[in-house]
């Protein structure tokens, strides 16, 4: 290419430093400069250029000075809010099309800038007639309006290239624009060059693509996994870095697989320059950032508040764990409903000093205010919080920064700029700001500067399309899947092909030609390594990429090879069963739940009773079939002892205490009723099938006695605790008396209900309760509330004595555990599947 450009410049009498050699993209800027002075040492350099540099470097205009479409999404998103407010049948739904908008306004602006300032106006009317037609339909009037204010905007916007067209892109002595084509010519290279031409000036174009011949043997390995696809991909580069093979070229047609491969790489103590990057939402400066905005919202939930206060220095560990601790014990969802402790008793000041720091905090973002006043706030938050010195010395979080203006400099310029907008004194609450920066940082690029980041770097990240007059040793291509390298990629917008045609966007065919080709260039480097999984994180079957397909199906052309990873041989260290013993640790309390673990697995009876190790519980958990029963349990109690206090046999009574009672407990357990729909939804039928089946229990002459009932009872060296949900007493005791009745509720299968009977000795929580009574006549049983409308009771024969047969086994396996008896891990059938304890018994890895 360096020869053809001097031969160029020959043939039409043009010295090197008059001419201007534009390039497709930047990356091969200080690729070419490189080359020339390689090629031509002595002399004078053309200049190199994108046709974005050589614009800037003319002084081109400032869009957002007069509101136009500037490419920076933090102000275009403002600019499209204010637009979208003026039009009244958009203005409702200026938060959800203002994204869209931006999107559509950028789209247009880049191809209304290959045309001529003097025909715009023109292609703006046929414009709007290609985008009128088809979308007559109701359903289409919202993305039509859209579009129609896309193209305003973007009319009324001025394009920064329009400089190029103008007589100072030849100021200097320029006489010679040379356009070198990419896969993908620009549209506005068509009219610049003409536009020289008719100044008399020379203008040519060029194509960097030249004719190669495809590498023999391309390498294809197919991963069953993502991860497996990701070590291999690292496992290629390294063997083609030993090989000596460098730069090698890592392809990033997944950016997630693609970080993954660079962290290995790094492990490995590799260079490596990306110049392909990632959101800058995904860095973990960004994160930091969302995460004290979400915390201070006024509905924050208490993880988003202890997320945020985790990741802040100001906020040390230790005085974090309290906190944290007493959460997860009160099941505290929201932060609003934190009370801290009152008392003197650790921790509670601790508790209520720390929690005044956090909500005075949380109070200063809670006003509404203008956007320059939120960005002053938000520094003030990160400052207080510690997070700020870290942002500012991090690469991701410098353009965080930069991004949302919090530097005291940049945001006085943007202030400047927002002052003939609303934005310049409009007042919005967190959540629109909140949802303003999200937006911007989603929308913005970060690539690293690391120390590898040079021009010698042994790997270098790029996009297929960006192979082009590249001088790599090997190509390696992960993610060539028919997901993420499809043949035809479908175009960024929502526009018609006939609207694309009609407007000069880009198309279908166009990027489909572009990948073909960009793969065409892959294949032709000296070592071709494609790599493709055969399976999604869903468990969906992946095919591989239509374009490695083809590949295929020429003979010789490519072949399947052996796993790249270098086979290792490691000593098989399989893990023995566990068996401790617990006569160290006395048993001196045991409820129902505890016992019923000892029977299933001893070792997790040892493991969670006896060493007390307890998972810590979600705070955010969904409602779920658990939270359900305990609000039963509650609205039960509730209405039991609502009608103890006023007795009726009225139905229509009874139905109105019962929804009192299930109103009650939901307020507090403070249960969202969104998340508690699904239940709130069967309760009607619930509800009824209990109450008949309530009034035929009283009907036999059933009284209710108590619920939720705490109850303890000595046992040798043991205390047996246990909690019962009810006591009702029947009638049929010697002399009229009437006998206990222990009452548990289900809310499972009835069949699952009906099968903890099923054996006798098998099942023992009604017969720990009954031992947890002194009386020597009683009866047991389940309860079953069915959601579907039935209430089942389900009563256990011989509960007496299936409780001297439980006393009885409590006392031998007790006395074993203090003699030293062995409590090993069983792990069998499905109890295994929710223990807590089997990350500690490593079932997984036993012998």
């Amino acid at each position: 290419m360096i020869a053809r450009l001097a031969e160029a410049f020959d043939t039409h009498g043009v010295h090197p430093a008059q001419a201007v050699v534009v390039l497709p993209y930047a990356q091969l800027l200080p690729v070419a400069r490189r080359y020339w002075a390689a090629v031509r040492p002595q002399g004078f350099a053309p200049r190199f250029e994108t046709f974005s540099s050589w614009a800037r470097s003319l002084g081109a205009p400032e869009a957002a000075d007069a509101g136009g479409v500037t490419g920076d999404t933090a102000r275009d998103l403002l600019r499209a809010l204010a637009l979208l407010e003026q039009v009244p049948t958009l203005k409702r739904y200026a938060d959800t099309l203002a994204e869209p908008l931006v999107e559509s306004a950028c789209q247009l602006h880049r191809a209304l800038a290959a045309v001529v300032p003097e025909d715009r106006p023109a292609w703006g009317e046929a414009a709007a007639e290609a985008m009128g037609q088809g979308t007559e339909a109701a359903v289409l009037q919202l993305e039509a309006a859209t579009a129609r204010v896309a193209l305003v905007w973007a009319l009324t916007s001025a394009c920064a290239t329009d400089v190029l067209l103008g007589p100072g892109a030849a100021a200097g002595g320029i006489r010679c624009l040379v356009v070198l084509d990419g896969l993908q010519p620009e549209p506005v290279a068509d009219t610049i060059c003409r536009r020289w031409e008719s100044n008399g000036l020379t203008a040519l174009r060029l194509g960097l693509r030249r004719p190669a011949d495809r590498c023999t043997g391309v390498r294809l390995h197919a991963a069953p996994d993502a991860e497996d696809e990701a070590e291999r991909a690292a496992a290629c580069v390294l063997a083609r870095v030993r090989e000596g093979a460098t730069p090698v070229a890592l392809v990033a047609n997944d950016r997630a697989l693609t970080r993954r491969i660079g962290a290995m790489l790094h492990a490995q103590g590799l260079a490596l320059r990306d110049e392909s990057g990632w959101k800058l939402s995904t860095t973990r400066a960004a994160a930091q950032v969302m995460a004290a905005l979400r915390a201070c919202a006024r509905q924050a939930a208490a993880d988003d508040v202890l997320d945020w206060l985790k990741q802040s220095p100001t906020f040390e560990t230790a005085r974090l764990r309290p906190l944290e601790a007493a959460l997860r014990r009160e099941g505290v969802r929201d932060w609003s409903g934190w009370q801290p402790p009152p008392g003197d008793k650790a921790p509670a000041p601790l508790l209520r000093d720390l929690s005044a720091d956090i909500d005075a905090l949380r109070e200063a973002m809670q006003r509404p205010r203008p956007l320059p006043q939120w960005l002053a706030a938000l520094r003030g938050l990160l400052q207080a919080s510690g997070l700020w010195d870290g942002l500012r010395a991090d690469a991701a979080g410098e353009k965080v920064v930069a991004v949302l203006r919090l530097d005291a400099v940049a945001q006085a310029h943007f202030a400047q700029q927002l002052e003939d907008s609303p934005w310049a004194t409009r007042r919005m609450g967190l959540s629109a700001f909140g949802t303003w920066a999200r937006q911007a940082l989603e929308a913005a690029n970060f690539q690293p500067e690391a120390d590898g980041q040079t021009a010698e770097a042994e790997v270098v990240v790029l996009p297929m399309q960006q192979l082009l007059a590249r001088p790599f040793g090997a190509v390696v291509m992960p993610g060539c899947d028919e997901i993420r390298l499809p043949a035809a990629p479908e175009p960024a917008g929502a526009w018609s092909a006939a609207e694309r045609i009609a407007l000069g966007l880009t198309t279908r065919e166009a990027l489909q030609a572009e990948t073909a080709a960009a793969w065409e260039i892959a294949l032709c480097a000296p070592q071709v390594d494609i790599l493709w999984r055969r399976g999604d994180e869903g468990g969906e079957p992946l095919l591989p990429s239509p374009l490695v397909q083809a590949l295929q199906s020429v003979p010789g052309a490519a072949a399947e090879v052996a796993d790249p990873r270098p086979a290792r041989s490691i000593a098989a260290q399989p893990t023995p069963r566990p068996q401790p013993t617990g006569d160290a640790l006395p048993v001196e309390r045991l409820s129902a739940s505890a016992y019923e673990d000892l029977r299933k697995c001893p070792y997790r009876f040892f493991a969670l009773r006896q060493l007390g190790l307890q998972e810590a519980d979600e705070l955010d958990a969904e409602v779920d079939k658990r939270d359900f029963g305990l609000w039963l349990h509650d609205t039960l109690r509730g209405f039991h002892e609502a009608l103890v206090q006023a007795p009726t046999d009225d139905p229509a009574a009874r139905l109105a205490l019962l929804d009192a009672a299930a109103e009650q407990a939901t307020r507090a357990r403070r249960l969202p009723a969104e998340d508690f729909l699904p239940f709130a939804a069967t309760w009607p039928q619930a509800r009824d099938g209990y109450l008949a089946w309530l009034a035929g229990h009283d009907a036999a002459g059933a009284r209710f006695g108590w619920a939720e009932g705490w109850r303890e009872q000595p046992l040798g060296d043991v205390l047996l605790v246990g909690q019962i949900d009810r006591m009702d007493r029947l009638p049929g005791g010697p002399d009229g008396a009437l006998l206990p009745l222990v009452i548990d509720y289900k809310t499972e299968g009835l069949q699952t209900t009906r099968e903890r009977l099923r054996r006798q000795g098998e099942d023992t929580q009604l017969a720990f309760y009954a031992a947890l009574l002194e009386d020597d006549a009683l009866h047991a049983a389940y309860l079953n509330i069915g959601e579907k409308g039935s209430t089942t009771f389900v009563e256990q024969e011989d509960v007496v004595q299936a409780r001297d047969m439980l006393v009885e086994g409590i006392l031998d396996d007790l006395s074993r555990i203090a003699e030293g008896v062995a409590l090993p891990a069983l792990g069998e059938g499905a109890v295994c599947d929710y223990c807590a304890a089997r990350g500690l018994c490593r079932k997984d890895f036993w012998v």
